[in-house]
């Protein structure tokens, strides 16, 4: 297991658990979010960050002038309704959810293959499949960044370095907005998961695997105007 791991997206939801879960196994953590931490333990350090803004690559630089960490969990996710009379938010959406991942592997990969280990995980959604009309930037933006782990995965495995894309379904977090959602799990049932991925280093691990189905049957209802 590895012993040292950087947390993106770690004041709420599933990055919190996950920092929570590390700690007690030993890890030495560092967390960067958008919001300030209450988190006291001597084994964590927390910088306050957008994934968004100019400044996060350089802050990403100056973590980077320690050894690169065993483990990098990408955590920050952000979905709004489309609104066709205001289009403002949708940037942003590619913004947080796509291009702060891609940042965050062109920071971290590179010191990782260089000493040919480490462990990239990012938090993507089963959305990454649809193609319906409610939220397109969400999951736009989830199937580029599922795209991109999967080559980057493929790429980055010859030099001993892992790659996983996490797909979950329904988490109950605020990001479940829909009225509807079949087969949530709660957050503490999504680090199990994650825990398993840093175990075994898949390149790609869906939870719930019933989700499947009805993620494919949404999208057939989708493509029919039915959904």
């Amino acid at each position: 297991m590895p012993r040292t791991a950087w947390i993106i997206g770690n004041t709420d939801g599933i990055g919190r658990a996950l920092t929570t879960r590390l700690l007690a196994r030993g890890f030495r953590v560092t967390g960067v979010s958008r919001s300030p931490s209450e988190r006291a333990d001597p084994a964590y350090v927390h910088h306050v960050a957008d994934v968004a803004s100019p400044e996060y690559p350089a802050l990403l630089a100056r973590l980077l002038a320690d050894p690169a960490p065993d483990l990098v969990v990408y955590c920050v996710g952000i979905g709004e309704e489309l609104n066709l009379d205001d289009l403002s938010a949708e940037p942003r959406t590619f913004e947080v959810n796509l291009v702060g991942m891609v940042r965050t592997t062109a920071a971290v990969i590179p010191p990782m293959t260089a000493r040919g280990d480490g462990h990239f995980i990012g938090l993507s959604s089963l959305a990454d499949e649809l193609r319906l009309t409610d939220a397109i930037g969400y999951y736009a933006s989830k199937a580029g960044f599922s795209a991109y782990l999967a080559g980057l995965g493929r790429a980055a495995k010859k030099r001993g370095v892992a790659v996983t894309n996490v797909r979950f379904g329904f988490v109950d977090t605020k990001m479940a907005k829909g009225p509807v959602k079949p087969l949530m799990m709660n957050v503490e049932r999504a680090v199990d998961h994650i825990e398993t991925c840093i175990r075994r280093r898949p390149a790609r691990h869906t939870a719930p695997k019933l989700m499947i189905p009805v993620v494919k049957l949404i999208r057939f209802l989708g493509w029919l105007g039915m959904a």
